[in-house]
């Protein structure tokens, strides 16, 4: 069963959630973890892309987009929007709004919660399916 890390921001707005998202992958990539970010869309996919460049004055977060195939990826960080093609890794940052259908290939996953209400219901179900299934889990107020 994985670790599951639901993050409560204080700020709302799906910005603020792609900004910490930022800052979890820098953080798990300055402690050599491999990481990938599963977004809704190819759009977010690709906002994200150009966000990790940009988030921070004098941060480097080496990532690639990962879209139709996982395999010959090097990069420690990923991008992706497609269920179920996520590599292996050590942590899932899941932006989407659903729980990863791949669950088992990952120890930890992270879930970013905004002040937004809509945002909190989602979040709310989540952690109930996430407990109805036997995770870990864990609640961080930021």
């Amino acid at each position: 069963m994985a670790r599951v890390d639901f993050y409560v921001l204080s700020e709302s707005g799906e910005a603020s959630r792609q900004r910490f998202a930022c800052r979890l992958a820098e953080k798990a990539y300055r402690l050599n973890h491999a990481v990938h970010i599963r977004t809704a869309n190819r759009q977010q996919a690709e906002l994200l892309d150009d966000l990790l460049w940009t988030f921070r004055d004098g941060s480097f977060v080496p990532h690639e987009l990962a879209n139709d195939a996982v395999e010959g990826i090097e990069s420690p960080i990923t991008i992706g929007f497609s269920p179920g093609q996520s590599p292996a890794v050590e942590l899932l940052i899941n932006l989407a709004d659903e729980p990863p259908q791949d669950m088992d290939a990952f120890p930890r996953v992270a879930e970013i919660v905004t002040s937004d209400e809509d945002c909190r219901r989602r979040s709310r179900q989540l952690f109930a399916d996430y407990r109805a299934q036997g995770h870990s889990l864990e609640s961080h107020d930021i």
